[in-house]
């Protein structure tokens, strides 16, 4: 058989229709100003684009986490989305941070209620709704006989360990929320406010240096490196506890560059505008050295440290992180620069950024789910096709549980959070 028909087969035919349907959706209600001269979208920051732009990242983290499910990885389908996570999780990250300071600066006694309204009401209500979704789905293995210890259970329920792996975001946006607050609540000089939570961001990272990747304090030193770490108690594996994993700390920066971009956004609009093609690739070229550097550090030092037999390997996750950081600062400006001149909006965008915070957290139900389903006598009556199929499946899982969810934790956010009633005001 040619070489460009293989390509069409069982294994290229997945990333054949996932990249015919990125083209459609970048097509599909695209505004285009590139070649008019001083000439840009006004609504490059508008909610409708913000909600699409977080819509395609949603979609991007949907893609990033069926192509790490084994059959997907054996087959190299999805490769492109294997290690991409963290770029569409800055976008989260750089939208949020812009919609606090637009907030802010737009709505008066914003930072009244924070706390409740923004932080409790709407992050750790859900988080924990969530939880509940993963306790339902996880005593399908208690009922067949998998032995779940009680601390564990307990652990979970309090959030203190992770039921639900994805769910670390939540905790990570609680946290730069809540720093938000206290910065821009107390202290009136914004530079020093935005260099407090810039401050507070690298100080996580530097703090999942120290934390590893599962609990390697405790033991022998390399304990994880022995056959013996396959029955290590559940509590020193990894994914369970807080900031156990680059992931939870490498994409933070975008949040400050959100902060910072709406902070000053007429100034630096202003200059781009001004030459815009000469002064976009300075930018973009900019950027794509600071991926470079990124991906040097993984390289050269790395994460994954601890299974190089050098214990923990702090020293060199610390310089992994920091090759990282100006990539995480960069990406989203350079991308906000770029909607300045093309962006696109279309339905199956704007839905998907409407659901991507209770999409994200079902994610992984949803994929367990269809694990479930696909045995392998499934996976041999679909044949050639079962990849699609799960993906398919995941996708289909993924949005019906994640409106579900928000349906839920909507109806629970109107009982437990009543706002009170404005008096009317007679004239």
């Amino acid at each position: 058989m040619p070489e460009f028909l293989k390509d069409l087969t069982a294994v290229g035919i997945v990333d054949q229709v996932i990249f015919y349907f990125f083209l459609v959706l970048f097509i599909w209600g695209g505004t285009n100003k590139f070649g008019r001269k001083n000439e840009i979208n006004d609504d490059y920051t508008s909610l409708e684009t913000m909600k699409s732009l977080r819509g395609f990242a949603a979609i991007g983290v949907i893609l990033h986490h069926i192509s790490q499910v084994d059959m997907f990885q054996q087959k190299g389908i999805l490769a492109p989305f294997l290690n991409a996570g963290a770029y569409f999780v800055a976008i989260f990250f750089f939208c949020s941070g812009y919609g606090l300071i637009k907030s802010l600066d737009s709505k008066p006694d914003y930072l009244k209620g924070f706390v409740r309204k923004r932080i409790v009401k709407a992050i750790v209500l859900p988080f924990y709704v969530n939880i509940l979704f993963y306790v339902f789905y996880n005593l399908g293995d208690a009922l067949t006989g998998t032995n779940i210890p009680a601390e564990r259970w307990i652990l979970n329920l309090t959030g203190i360990t992770m039921m639900n792996p994805f769910g670390w975001y939540p905790v990570v946006i609680a946290l730069l929320y809540l720093v938000f607050f206290l910065s821009f609540r107390f202290i009136k000089k914004r530079p020093i406010a935005l260099g407090i939570v810039l401050l507070f961001i690298i100080a996580m990272g530097i703090g999942f240096c120290f934390n590893g990747h599962f609990v390697w304090w405790v033991g022998k030193k390399n304990w994880w490196l022995s056959p013996a770490a396959n029955t290590a108690p559940w509590w020193q594996q990894q994914k369970v506890f807080w900031f156990n994993g680059e992931w939870w700390v490498n994409s933070a920066p975008a949040f400050f560059t959100g902060l910072l971009f709406a902070s000053y956004e007429k100034h630096i609009a202003g200059f781009f505008k001004k030459l815009y093609v000469v002064k976009f690739h300075v930018l973009l070229i900019l950027t794509m050295i600071f991926y470079k550097l990124s991906a040097f550090g993984q390289t050269k030092f790395g994460y994954w440290t601890e299974y190089a037999g050098k214990g923990p390997g702090i020293e060199d996750k610390i310089k992994t992180y920091f090759c990282q950081v100006p990539l995480f600062l960069f990406l989203g400006l350079t991308i906000i620069i770029f909607l300045m001149k093309y962006h696109v909006s279309n339905p199956i965008s704007r839905f998907f950024g409407k659901y991507s915070f209770h999409t994200y957290l079902m994610n992984l139900l949803a994929i367990g789910i269809m694990i479930l389903i696909f045995t392998p006598q499934v996976q041999k009556t679909v044949g050639k096709f079962s990849t699609i199929v799960f993906a398919i499946g995941v996708f289909a899982f993924t949005i019906g549980l994640g409106i579900l969810e928000q349906k839920v934790t909507g109806l629970l956010q109107k009982v437990l959070f009543k706002e009170k009633k404005k008096k009317e005001v007679a004239a």
